[in-house]
């Protein structure tokens, strides 16, 4: 591997995390770094006989802590949460150099990751079942949940550890084991994330095989979806990938949890808040350099505020940080590679030609690096909800129209294939319900006054339609990671039938 300054930071950071040299340093699988877009590392790629090891270590590993107490289960995420605080600054680091992310929010993915954690040891006490009404007289009717099995994680660049410890935590508590497939762009962050966790194992005296992680592209990700001992797989990317996925489980009768395409909108009211608008959009639209699931993609704003509102977002888009996302003040980094910069430009070149006026969208500062792919964010003026404003792109585009009544944006807003994330920014109260309501927005996230960008760990995160329906994190999502058993006991002398059945027999 040619030596560098970025190559070398990147190995003292997995040095001082856990990894083995031996991980990073002989494989087949070129890491590149988006900053420069310089080769980091060379991955020691997993084939399926690696893939099986894993997945049997995981089953012979699910005997054993099925039978763990929760809380006892709920002890070993304490102490991978300190692990992870302690490490917080270099795997911090690290998701910013493979990613791209900027400092704060390569540190923030992090954060993610501990309060995932202080979320499931809470949920360990608290895997409540139901006690039933029942209608037949000396009986008792209730619900018992109960480990499912090996979960497997197939996750994306864009969040590269968070989206795992978001399956992973609450996964673990409910008594599972966990097989994970990063992204093939981003799998250094996943090694330095396992080499932490089997330190908390060790500290807990956790049985081997609890978690583990295959290194690969497509095949090994269709083997972890093929292998039935697999009860259930997580899987985080593009509606492409989960149409392959979901028939693909769907055959053999395991459970699927996709979280998929977003297309999120934004409808800017009459009485909205302006100054607020121009914040949230720009978080929204232009954070991660576009590159969110939750990203910021279409924007309704009402004609009687366009004219004040798009000078100012024009102004934003013009005058946004662009650089290194190691260096203090950069807002925007880079695009995780050649492929992401090329689809963003064909969306670009669609939208000129339906008529669309186009700020920005223009590649900068290559002498950051002939492989590396930073962009002017995109700010796309366009009349109507064509094709490719139907279609997302993962790049910072953002399409602007205009909107006269709200029964009718809000059928605009529901148009598109995808149901992720959405907001209004609203200071009218019957507006901001009408979208929360049945009436409203048809996605699975719905904010008023924010942006759709940013969830929290404490509410389900997931959509609709082809976003994929599936829930991860917070409230009642733990559910998916577990298999229910409703349970009726006679504690009488007679044997009364449900529905005034009769069948006596001497």
């Amino acid at each position: 591997m040619p030596a560098s300054s970025l190559a070398q930071e990147t190995a003292e950071v997995l040095s001082r995390l856990g990894v083995a040299d031996s991980a990073y340093t002989d494989g087949s699988l070129a890491v590149t770094s988006p900053i420069t877009g310089e080769r980091i590392a060379e991955v020691r790629e997993n084939d399926a006989a690696g893939c099986e090891l894993a997945v049997a270590a995981a089953e012979a590993a699910f005997r054993t802590w099925r039978l763990v107490p929760a809380p006892k289960r709920g002890e070993l995420i304490r102490l991978f949460g300190l692990e992870l605080r302690t490490a917080k600054a270099d795997l911090g680091r690290l998701v910013t150099i493979e990613a791209g992310k900027i400092v704060s929010e390569g540190l923030g993915e992090v954060q993610e990751m501990i309060d995932i954690c202080d979320f499931a040891v809470g949920l360990s006490r608290q895997l409540y079942g139901l006690t039933v009404a029942t209608e037949r007289p000396s009986h008792r009717m209730m619900e018992t949940w109960h480990p499912l099995g090996v979960i497997g994680v197939i996750s994306a660049f864009n969040f590269p550890v968070a989206v795992w410890s978001w399956n992973a935590a609450i996964a673990l508590v409910c008594g599972d084991t966990v097989v994970w497939k990063p992204s093939e762009k981003t799998p250094l962050t996943a090694l330095a994330t396992q080499a932490l966790f089997e330190k908390a194992a060790a500290k807990a005296g956790a049985p081997a095989g609890l978690s583990s992680v295959i290194v690969g592209g497509r095949t090994i990700g269709e083997a972890l979806v093929d292998d039935t001992r697999i009860a259930a797989v997580s899987a985080t990317g593009s509606t492409a990938m989960g149409r392959a996925v979901a028939p693909r489980l769907a055959a053999r009768f395991a459970r699927a949890i996709l979280e998929l395409g977003g297309n999120n909108g934004a409808i800017v009211a009459p009485s909205a808040d302006l100054d607020l608008v121009v914040r949230g959009v720009a978080f929204a639209a232009i954070g991660t350099a576009g590159q969110r699931c939750t990203t910021l993609r279409r924007l309704f704003v009402h004609d009687s505020v366009y004219d004040s509102l798009l000078p100012r977002l024009r102004k934003a888009y013009a005058s946004v940080t662009i650089g290194d996302p190691r260096e203090a003040g950069t807002l925007v980094g880079p695009l995780i590679d050649k492929a992401a910069f090329d689809r963003m430009q064909e969306a670009l070149k669609k939208a000129r030609a339906d008529g669309a006026i186009v700020h920005g969208g223009e590649r900068v500062l290559e002498e950051l690096g002939g492989n590396a792919f930073y962009v002017r964010p995109a700010l796309v003026e366009i009349s109507a909800q064509t094709e490719v404003v139907r279609t997302e792109t993962f790049a910072p585009i953002l399409y602007v129209m205009g909107y006269m009544d709200f029964d009718t944006v809000l059928e605009a807003h529901n148009a598109v294939p995808q149901g992720l994330s959405s907001s209004i920014f609203t200071n009218d109260l019957r507006e901001a319900e009408t979208f929360l309501s049945a009436k409203g927005s048809d996605c699975g996230i719905v904010n008023v006054n924010i942006g759709p960008s940013g969830a929290e760990i404490g509410g389900a995160f997931g959509g609709e339609k082809e976003t994929g329906g599936g829930r991860e994190a917070g409230s009642d999502a733990w559910k998916a990671y577990m298999r229910r058993a409703t349970n009726t006991i006679n504690y009488g002398r007679d044997l009364p039938l449900a529905q005034g059945v009769s069948f006596d027999v001497e």
